[in-house]
């Protein structure tokens, strides 16, 4: 063999080997995350050589605060566990379902992800991990509330941990209502002295003031089950209303918008409710919205108004507010390291130093210890959160209602409900003809989904 030949063929052998050679993942090219790394994929295996570090990704929604907490903890759960490193994406909340169940489709979703009601669509598609086996080794639940064990559980396996607790009610700028020269409700008030007190802020306060944001979509379970009915009857798996169910309340929020009261269509969609950094409660332009307990930090830190929270109003059967999970972290049933991912969901629920970082930023914590220490040491507005809570959790001793699930198909149902209201406010559609269509449309999209 002459030696252009063999060096020829030294060439290629050592291109092949370099192709062989590459990262840890065999994922697509990385993606930039937050934390300056790049993501491919759920992490490999280590090859067993001193010093290997798991990789574990972890992806959630919110805004940059939340991004923040949640980094700050990653951080300490790193220094506390030296062998997992853990890479951090986020992403707002609009966009977050979509990236995420483009990445599951893709074979390339994180290792660990949050969810909210949403978590029975995922158990569903069967992509969430069984954490069953390393209860009791990796992932501590002894101080765990057994409810919100029982709200991630899914046909006998535990398929999601609740990150936090909160009760949902009404985010009040008590400084508006100081300007306008109206007390602050108290609880117990009805749907009727709502309305009421929505045209009495508008017509106080003047042109581009509103007395509350329209939330016929996140109020309608709540409004469902004041009834005696649900948005989801889980157990026997079906829809919990029916067309005439839902009627009134489009109606009420049509009535009400008619009058006044209501922020208008066009800021609605500018200035969502749900973007924090966009509402108009913080703007002091709204007075009132529906909102999880845990929002309020975020929103008091936003704001030199002095904003609280007061339940919502009663119906026939009382407020039909519980004391819920707001929202947790699944494993993919795909990862490489399901004990680590059962070991880092056990830091956050655990540990107090990552109970003091997270605070109630996702609700008050799941375990009993670290919420008396963080009541301990509770500022202002987190006493108020507390208060609240309580105040829900002793009203649903007399008055209890089940914890509510999102439907199948949640994401889809989420938007042809918002479309609908947009279709009522901006008048394309009547309220009766707009209440059928999106009557028919659920039950096409829960029968494609259940």
């Amino acid at each position: 063999m002459n030696k252009t030949m063999l060096a020829l063929m030294l060439t290629v052998l050592m291109t092949v080997l370099a192709a062989c050679s590459g990262g840890t993942s065999g994922g697509p090219a990385g993606r930039a995350d937050t934390n300056g790394g790049t993501v491919n994929g759920p992490a490999a295996e280590g090859d067993g050589t001193a010093g290997d570090q798991v990789e574990l990704r972890v992806m959630w929604w919110g805004d940059q605060a939340r991004a923040d907490r949640t980094n700050e903890a990653l951080k300490v759960f790193m220094e506390k566990n030296p062998d997992i490193k853990v890479i951090g994406e986020f992403a707002p909340s609009s966009g977050y379902f979509d990236k995420l169940n483009t990445q599951l489709a893709s074979g390339t979703a994180p290792d660990v992800f949050f969810l909210g009601g949403n978590v029975v669509d995922y158990a569903k598609k069967g992509v969430l991990l069984d954490l069953a086996p390393y209860v009791g080794q990796e992932l501590d639940l002894k101080d765990m509330d057994k409810a919100m064990v029982e709200y991630g559980t899914f046909d006998g396996k535990l398929q999601h941990i609740s990150a936090g607790a909160n009760a949902r009610g009404i985010i009040i700028n008590t400084s508006m209502f100081a300007k306008a020269g109206i007390p602050v409700p108290q609880d117990g008030w009805t749907w009727e002295e709502y309305a009421a007190v929505s045209k009495q802020i508008s017509d106080k306060l003047g042109s581009g003031y509103y007395g509350t944001y329209n939330f016929t979509v996140d109020g309608l379970d709540i409004y469902l089950k004041q009834k005696g009915k649900q948005l989801y009857d889980m157990p026997n798996n079906q829809l919990g209303f029916m067309e005439t169910d839902i009627g009134p309340w489009f109606d009420y929020w049509q009535k009400a918008s008619e009058a006044g009261g209501v922020v208008t269509p066009e800021l609605q969609v500018s200035n969502p409710p749900t973007d924090t950094g966009k509402s108009l409660i913080i703007t002091g332009k709204t007075a009132m919205t529906l909102a999880a307990s845990n929002q309020l930090a975020a929103m008091q830190g936003l704001t030199q108004d002095k904003l609280t929270l007061v339940q919502v109003p009663r119906g026939q059967k009382g407020t039909g507010v519980v004391f819920e999970s707001s929202q947790g972290m699944s494993g993919y049933a795909k990862t490489g390291h399901p004990a680590e991912v059962a070991r880092l969901m056990s830091f956050w629920i655990n540990d107090p130093d990552a109970a003091k970082i997270l605070g109630n930023d996702r609700g008050v914590p799941v375990t009993a210890a670290n919420r008396t220490l963080l009541e301990s040491e509770a500022n202002e507005v987190d006493s108020v959160i507390y208060d609240y809570t309580s105040r829900v959790a002793k009203q649903a001793e007399s008055e209890p209602f089940a914890v509510s699930y999102n439907l199948p198909g949640f994401s889809e149902f989420s938007k042809l409900a918002e479309t609908t209201v947009q279709e009522i406010g901006f008048g394309r559609k009547n309220v009766e003809q707009a209440v059928a269509d999106f009557y028919s449309g659920t039950v096409k999209i829960f029968d494609n989904n259940k």
